[in-house]
């Protein structure tokens, strides 16, 4: 009878392990979202989500709904304002003019994103004599996919 149990046990835990790995594989768990260069359209509208595995994701409990209705209309600001997409090699820069995007937003948006995706290295340069303000976006091998899919990125 032991064994019975024990066998009953491990088929609900099969089962329970079965359900979770289908979810993971199908992209949608709740804590996180993977990410790739296949976009897709999800619940959450203010970042795009995909269904493929990547070590580079968005954890979209990060940041607090407040948060994240803040974050989404600064990003789209930003995406609106740059200048210029330059690449980097290991990752982009984007340029702006001090007039259209100050240093404060930027540090904004940095301190948002960096909850979300831990897995940014950010960089914040004013250039030429203040005349140029950049953000640039590195990271591992693999970042630059990332970077064009979220951003929008030719």
């Amino acid at each position: 009878m032991n064994r019975k149990k024990q066998f009953a046990g491990m088929s609900k835990r099969t089962a329970a392990g079965a359900a979770v790995l289908a979810l993971v594989l199908a992209g949608t768990t709740a804590s996180a979202v993977p990410s790739s260069g296949k976009m897709t359209q999800a619940a959450n509208a203010e970042k795009p989500m995909t269904t493929t595995q990547s070590k580079f994701y968005c954890n979209i409990k990060a940041l607090t709904p407040e948060e994240r209705a803040h974050h989404k209309q600064l990003s789209e600001k930003l995406m609106a304002a740059r200048t210029e997409v330059v690449d980097m090699g290991n990752g982009y820069e984007f340029q702006f003019s001090p007039k259209d995007v100050t240093l404060a937003e930027l540090a904004d948006w940095v301190v948002n994103e960096s909850k979300c995706c831990p897995f940014f290295d950010f960089h914040i340069d004013l250039e030429n004599e203040g005349k140029l303000v950049c953000l640039r976006l590195t990271g591992e091998e693999g970042i630059k996919q990332f970077i064009r899919a979220e951003f929008h990125v030719q």
